[in-house]
């Protein structure tokens, strides 16, 4: 790549990159899945016995909590809610853990005009996927949609990089130890609001693709000395950037998407000590993209 080439798609990553801060400090709203997981379009954890969507920061972690343990459903509750629903957890299940808070009243601070005397504490409470219990019977399952519009430009671009991918199920993953990329199956993906089912598909596999790079045997992306305990969440934004980046430079969308700007907003709620995180990032998700255009054959 020459000089020129490379300052342009710098150029143009860094106009993604700032399309992306300016729609996140905008506050793009909570984001969609843009394919159906047990005939929920929305990925939103939800409680399984009031119906409500968890919401701030307990969103990001039952999301860790499912991807880590596998689970397709993202409905919770505690082990009374699962009681009362008349479902039973399974012995040696292990929980996980959500924040809400309690309000009460306390004397106003006299020396704080604004002060109402209205006061909250945090607590925390255990709560376990329906994965985790017996007798619960889930949502069906959704009717397939059927093939989703190919691109052939983006599936050429995806085969040259020699990368190994396998659809089914409800789940979209890199696994290092098997070193392949798992895709829902093509019929699940619905789309969003602002998002094709191609252009869902499509964000969703480079997304994927992203986390491949990074491999040890590859690029050997290593974030962990850069965020510490937040390696995760750090590499989640450079999957998500890289794929805004791959989904403008390949034709897949028109224009920087919401989705992706509400997909980054989730995760930098976990990296709020570092207030270059998305930049760095974003060097990361450039690294990434160069890599898997090298990969592509010459011409």
């Amino acid at each position: 790549m020459s000089g020129t080439d490379r300052a342009q798609r710098l150029d143009i990553h860094a106009e993604i990159t700032g399309k992306l801060i300016a729609a996140i400090e905008a506050d793009p709203g909570k984001p969609e899945m843009p394919w159906r997981k047990s005939s929920l379009p929305l990925f939103m954890p939800q409680n399984a016995l009031t119906g409500n969507a968890y919401n701030g920061i307990n969103v990001v972690s039952l999301w860790v909590s499912a991807e880590c343990l596998g689970y397709s459903a993202p409905i919770w509750a505690t082990y009374k809610q699962w009681s009362e629903l008349g479902a039973q957890v399974r012995k040696g299940e292990k929980s996980s853990l959500v924040v809400f808070y309690k309000q009460y009243d306390a004397d106003p601070n006299p020396d704080d005009a604004d002060d109402n005397g209205k006061r909250r504490v945090a607590r925390a409470s255990s709560v376990f996927n329906a994965a985790q219990v017996d007798g619960y019977t889930p949502p069906d399952s959704p009717q397939p949609l059927g093939p989703v519009e190919r691109l052939d430009m983006v599936d050429r671009f995806v085969a040259a990089t020699g990368a190994r991918i396998e659809h089914g199920g409800e789940r979209a993953f890199y696994r290092p130890s098997t070193d392949h990329i798992q895709m829902p199956d093509e019929g699940l993906f619905c789309g969003t609001g602002s998002m094709t089912r191609a252009e869902g598909y499509y964000a969703t596999l480079t997304h994927e693709l992203t986390h491949w790079s990074g491999a040890s045997s590859r690029l050997a992306r290593e974030m962990g000395k850069r965020f510490g305990d937040a390696a995760y969440a750090a590499e989640e934004l450079v999957a998500e950037i890289a794929s805004a980046f791959l989904c403008s430079e390949l034709g897949i969308t028109q224009d920087t998407r919401t989705d992706h700007a509400q997909y980054l907003a989730q995760w930098l709620k976990l990296m709020k000590s570092d207030s270059r995180a998305i930049f760095t990032a974003a060097a990361r998700a450039s690294e990434a993209v160069a890599y898997l255009k090298a990969l592509q054959p010459p011409g």
